[in-house]
């Protein structure tokens, strides 16, 4: 049989992985929840006008079709379907859909796969999780909840690094703030150039400099000031005052730019008590996508900086509109296969084993493997994951088959009870298994730093 070739941007993680990528989801969940997020799922299609429609570009998008459909597509996309590249799109129509039901502010969070046709590289996927966090509004959406979201997810983060998740940066911007900036500079294509700005990481300043002039029209001062602007950074205020300054030398403060350097400002203040050194403040920081009219949002692994933002998000007035209400949120995505793939394969966390199994219940002769199977059911009715050996082979096979999969203990079943050995002390001790337990840390396989 020929050998098959895996198909690359599709993770699937062997079973220790799934364990450490379980792990991360449930600590998401569980943060979510605690901080009064509601769970939601959506289906996988959207209509592809609506995928189209906030500025993706249409070779990302994979199309849902029949393989007996007709040849020709309509051409104008109509009816045509596409499974969704992101989370944001969906959220909005179920908003939408759901008004008349929903209580808002809204606060959702959402765990799915999502497809998007990138150029598989490292950390990139085809198809990957993502996991979501908002809050939307009905008309309004206070300030408050740009200050909240970067918090919620610093204590997600802060959670997975007691399992050995790097130190993260929250990186913060405020729209606001460039744009108030740029306009006082004379510049007035905004958008594109956050679109330049955007790229000082892959690109470096000289040439973004460069593309400011040619693509903005600034002239090399303006792209001077520009570039000065994404020079600021800082987990304290100060970050406040020096953008102060470089307005006053420029004559570029606006009425936007002091709104967008207040709400900056108080993020920074509430991140300082709850999040110390983990928000940071870096004017660079743009977002892309066009949509974002506030707060914006990029997180880095201290340490793994090369792989880019694992969480980025911002706050957006429009997310969805029926031309009567509008609906503004803020919100923040993870890329949790983007993660995943960066911690095992680095070896940061591991699983304590690869199977649930707790407990090896040895088989002494193929006939007596009704009492093995009764030890497993009385053990398992009691929430100890157990499993029977496979073949009733000598006694060390049987353990060596446990210890290749981490099972820790191995029991041994009795005329009355039985033993319950540890596998990896070598101790030993009689047990029933209507009393027996393992302790806590091995009940259940676990995530743990792997150093």
């Amino acid at each position: 049989m020929a050998r098959i070739a895996p198909l690359s941007g599709f993770p699937e993680w062997l079973p220790d992985a799934r364990i450490v990528e379980q792990h991360v989801l449930d600590t998401l969940r569980r943060t979510f929840e605690l901080h009064g997020f509601a769970g939601i799922e959506t289906r996988a299609v959207e209509p592809l006008e609506q995928l189209l429609s906030k500025g993706e570009t249409s070779k990302e998008v994979y199309v849902l079709r029949r393989l007996q459909a007709e040849d020709d597509a309509p051409a104008d996309r109509s009816g045509q379907l596409g499974l969704h590249f992101d989370l944001t799109v969906p959220l909005a129509r179920y908003v939408l859909e759901n008004a008349g039901r929903l209580a808002f502010p809204f606060k959702r969070y959402q765990i799915q796969k999502v497809w998007r046709g990138e150029r598989p590289q490292d950390g990139r996927f085809r198809e990957f999780t993502q996991a979501d966090v908002d809050v939307v509004g009905a008309g309004d959406l206070p300030y408050h909840f740009e200050v909240e979201l970067p918090l919620v997810m610093a204590d997600a983060l802060g959670r997975l690094a007691e399992v050995g998740l790097p130190p993260v940066r929250i990186l913060v911007n405020n729209r606001k703030v460039a744009e108030g900036f740029y306009r006082g500079l004379g510049l007035t294509d905004v958008e594109e150039v956050l679109r330049q700005i955007d790229k000082l990481d892959k690109i470096g300043a000289d040439a973004v400099g460069d593309l400011l002039q040619e693509q903005c029209g600034a002239t090399a001062d303006q792209a001077r000031a520009c570039l000065a602007l994404a020079a600021i950074s800082g987990a304290d205020v100060g970050v406040i005052d020096a953008v102060r300054e470089l307005a006053a030398v420029h004559g570029s403060g606006t009425d936007l730019l002091e709104t967008g350097l207040a709400e900056l400002g108080a993020l920074i203040e509430a991140a300082a008590v709850r999040a110390p050194g983990v928000v940071v403040a870096d004017l660079k920081i743009a977002r892309g996508l066009d949509y974002y009219t506030g707060s914006v949002y990029e997180t880095v692994l201290v340490g793994h900086e090369g792989l880019g933002s694992i969480c980025s998000g911002g706050r957006y007035d429009t997310l969805a509109s029926d031309g009567k209400n509008t609906y503004p949120g803020v919100g923040l995505s993870i890329g949790v296969s983007r993660l995943v793939s960066r911690i095992v394969a680095a070896g940061l966390v591991r699983a304590t084993r690869s199977v649930p199994t707790a407990v090896l219940v040895a088989v002494v002769t193929e006939e007596d493997r009704a009492a093995s199977d009764a030890v497993a059911a009385a053990l398992r009715a009691r929430g100890i994951p157990a499993d029977v050996a496979p073949k009733a082979a000598k006694f060390g096979k049987q353990i060596q088959f446990a210890d290749r999969r981490g099972i820790p203990f191995v029991w041994f079943p009795g005329d009355r009870a039985g033993s319950v050995k540890d596998i990896r002390s070598g101790d030993q001790v009689d047990a029933d298994a209507a009393t027996w337990e393992p302790p806590a840390a091995d009940l259940w396989p676990r995530a743990v730093p792997a150093v």
